[in-house]
């Protein structure tokens, strides 16, 4: 078969009509023809050579419809060049800063500066900073130049955060200024400093330099201390002038000669302040310390501008609410008498004591001239007092559950100046499982004196315990000096008034129907403590030691009964060292001059529970009667031994006191160790600004029947 080649046909000549308008059957069959018949091919071609002549574009400045003026005539913005990022610029000039540190500190093959001292005597300052100090300098300030420069310097604070050169480089610069700041606050003003940096590999000849590893540099501070400024002159105002000059000027404890130490210059200011405001100088003025430095001599002249004013006798006190508080109450309070020499302490003491009073939310105490200094003799300042009245009244409520004591709900209003000054009365009930209480209480805070206390108290309770039910009508008054954590007191004491009249039967009587015994007790307690810890909350040295004794008459079914209850309490505090305290507790008591039948349950010897024996139910450890019930006894011994062991957690304030208590009660009169009851356990103490928090779970290692095997207690406060 022929196969004969045929065009391939662009269009159909049956198409679409709008397709046969655009493009027609005579386009298909002469495509040439009718590609020349069109407007744009019968339009002349123009001379190319006429392109570029000036006439030709003229034209077009005048073109129709033309808005846009024509660039040559168009007048184009000025260009103001940016403004450099000060931030990449600073870069830019640490990078070439570490570039030029990089190639020229570190000497081929060595990896040390060429500038570090031989020998040196290196102390390390965090991961990646060293300090150097020439091996035979004379340099007592060393430590304490390094300690203080290692608490400020920027490249110990961010250690280890992976810097680059940069980075280090820059903190360098800035420690560098550091140190040297240390160095003369301690009276090297001559000192020299050189930095460098060690740990940066070179690459070889022809290699390329690789990225430098941060964490690898260590920057190192060659030190040469230089020359030890001393004092040459001291002027310290009008000093001279004053009647105890000498006296004034020992405050003072720096002389001619002593070094230029920036510190001792700020701490013997303060100082010599305190010292006026001790000795009388009422409106003393001590200014800011000036020091001349002469490099030549290597010496130092230091100006304190001090006016002394003259010394004062305290005049008096006045209140700005005198129904409120009075002047003389007031008066009372402060520890000064009209008349003696002015002391600043005792102006500070009287401010936090009227503060203490929770009567007021704000005091300002001014010093005011009554009369100046003359011949020879003091003036006399007054005593201004300016009170804000704090809130007076309070409504508390608790609601709590033992497992030992049940429910209970207690309630109280009180009202803390009802009776001024510092007169409160409150009262107060309670409604529990095992007890219920209705009561009212007067107390006189600072009464005749400072943190004396006058209390009478006047309630009617019912309390049912494992040993007795008791209902008991009271009268107790009581007059005692008190510590406080404002001044917590070596010495204290106080003497009381008791009248109860009180209607008890013991658990086994009771279970046995027997009839309940009515007492009336008359006591004369009295009190006497010796303190010589360190905290009244948290005691972590020294001793206490107290007597209490109680004289009393009990009358049962017309029979009298004399006898007296003592007791004595010995706490100590051996710190071992910052993170250990060994804490250890005896008391002994006895019950002098009648049988036990002839005293109230309620008034007899009991132990077990937080405060006595831990690991035991409250009143869980001593003699029992036919039924297993607590029957209290004439004699007590207890014993506690713990360690108070800081563990740094939550910044230190959780410490954990392993503990174990014994305690033994004995139905005669002298303490003894029979029947001894041994608890263990541990604890943990939450450290506030009011004191620890006690949480103590302990259990009995020589348990009697029925003694829980976990005791839990939670309490404010150490243990003892």
């Amino acid at each position: 078969m022929l196969l004969v080649p045929v065009g391939a046909a662009a269009q159909s000549r049956d198409a679409d009509k709008e397709l046969e308008d655009l493009i027609p059957d005579a386009a298909i069959d002469h495509p040439d023809a009718w590609a020349l018949d069109t407007d744009a091919a019968r339009t002349p071609v123009p001379d190319v050579s006429t392109l570029d002549s000036a006439d030709t574009l003229a034209p077009m400045t005048a073109m129709p419809e033309m808005t846009i003026a024509w660039p040559d005539e168009a007048e184009l913005p000025v260009i103001v060049p940016l403004t450099a990022d000060p931030d990449i610029a600073l870069a830019e000039e640490q990078a070439k800063q570490a570039g030029d540190l990089l190639d020229t500190a570190v000497p081929e093959g060595e990896g040390t500066a060429k500038t570090q001292i031989a020998n040196a005597s290196i102390s390390k300052v965090g991961g990646q900073v060293e300090l150097a100090f020439p091996p035979d300098a004379v340099f007592p300030e060393r430590d304490a130049v390094v300690a203080r420069f290692a608490g400020l310097s920027s490249l110990k604070a961010l250690d280890g955060n992976n810097d680059n050169l940069a980075q280090l480089s820059r903190r360098a610069r800035e420690d560098i200024d550091l140190l040297q700041h240390v160095l003369r606050v301690y009276g090297y003003y001559d000192a020299q400093v050189i930095q460098s940096l060690a740990g940066i590999e070179r690459p070889a000849e022809g290699e390329v330099r690789r990225p430098i590893d941060g964490e690898k540099v260590m920057v190192r501070f060659d030190v040469i201390p230089g020359p030890l400024y001393k004092l040459a002159t001291i002027d310290l105002g009008d000093i001279a002038q004053a009647a105890d000059a000498a006296k004034l000027r020992t405050a003072f404890a720096l002389n001619v000669g002593d070094p230029v130490n920036s510190d001792r210059i700020v701490e013997e200011r303060t100082h010599l302040d305190t010292a006026l405001g001790e000795n009388g100088y009422a409106f003393a003025k001590v200014g800011s310390p000036s020091l001349a430095i002469d490099h030549e001599p290597r010496t130092g002249d230091l100006s304190i501008p001090v006016t002394t004013g003259g010394t004062y006798r305290f005049g008096q006190v006045t209140s700005s609410l005198p129904k409120y508080l009075s002047s003389g109450h007031i008066a009372r309070i402060a520890r000064f008498d009209r008349g003696d020499l002015y002391q600043r302490s005792l102006v500070d003491d009287l401010r936090q004591a009227v503060l203490a009073t929770g009567l007021v939310s704000a005091v300002t105490i001014d010093t005011r001239e009554a009369a100046p200094p003359a011949s020879g003799q003091p003036g006399t300042v007054d005593v201004d007092v300016t009170l804000t009245k704090a809130p007076q009244r309070t409504i508390a409520g608790l609601v709590g559950y033992s497992s030992g004591e049940g429910f209970r709900l207690e309630a109280s209003w009180e009202h803390r100046n009802f009776f001024p000054p510092e007169g409160m009365l409150r009262f107060r009930g309670v409604a529990g499982t095992r007890e219920q209480l209705a009561g009212v209480t007067f107390r006189r805070n600072n009464f005749l004196g400072r943190d004396q206390v006058l209390t009478a108290d006047l309630y009617a309770q019912t309390r049912d315990t494992d040993a007795y039910n008791a209902r008991t009508a009271s009268f107790i008054a009581s007059f005692e000096r008190q510590t406080t954590l404002i001044f917590q007191k070596p010495f204290v004491w106080s003497a009381g008034l008791e009248a109860v009249a009180t209607s008890e039967i013991q658990d086994s009587v009771a279970r046995a129907g027997g009839a309940r015994t009515t007492y009336f007790v008359a006591a004369l307690p009295l009190s006497a403590q010796f303190d010589g810890s360190d905290s009244l909350l948290d005691p972590k040295k020294g001793f206490r030691v107290g007597l209490r004794l109680s004289p009393e008459l009990s009358v049962q079914d017309s029979v009298r009964s004399n006898y007296v209850k003592a007791q004595f309490d010995l706490s100590g505090y051996l710190p071992v060292n910052d993170r250990l305290v060994i804490a250890g507790r005896t008391r002994l008591g006895t019950i002098q001059g009648a049988d036990i039948a002839a005293i109230a349950p309620s008034r007899r010897f009991y132990a077990g529970g937080g405060a006595s024996v831990r690991g035991y139910a409250y009143q869980a450890v001593g003699p029992k009667d036919a039924a297993g019930s607590p029957s209290g006894g004439r004699s007590l011994s207890e014993f506690s031994l713990e360690a108070r062991v800081k563990t740094g957690l939550v910044g230190g304030a959780v410490s954990l006191v392993p503990f174990i208590d014994a305690g033994a009660v004995g139905t005669g009169t002298t303490p003894g160790l029979s029947n001894l009851k041994v608890g263990a356990g541990i604890g943990v103490r939450y450290e506030t600004n009011f004191g620890p928090i006690r949480i103590d779970l302990g259990t009995p290692l020589n348990p009697s029947k029925g003694d829980s095997r976990i005791g839990v207690y939670v309490a404010l406060g150490q243990a003892f």
